[in-house]
């Protein structure tokens, strides 16, 4: 965890709410592109 910016694991909520995010109105000029929920934290490819 010290490896997390947010000094916490995540949690199903968490990428719920990105998924709410991206299925909303707000979203609509959001195209193509990687987004990471992990908190800070990007696991290497």
């Amino acid at each position: 965890m010290p490896h997390i910016p947010l000094g916490r694991i995540g949690h199903p909520d968490d990428v719920a709410d990105v998924i709410v995010f991206l299925a909303s109105h707000q979203a609509r000029r959001v195209t193509g592109q990687l987004i990471y929920v992990g908190g800070g934290h990007v696991m290497p490819l």
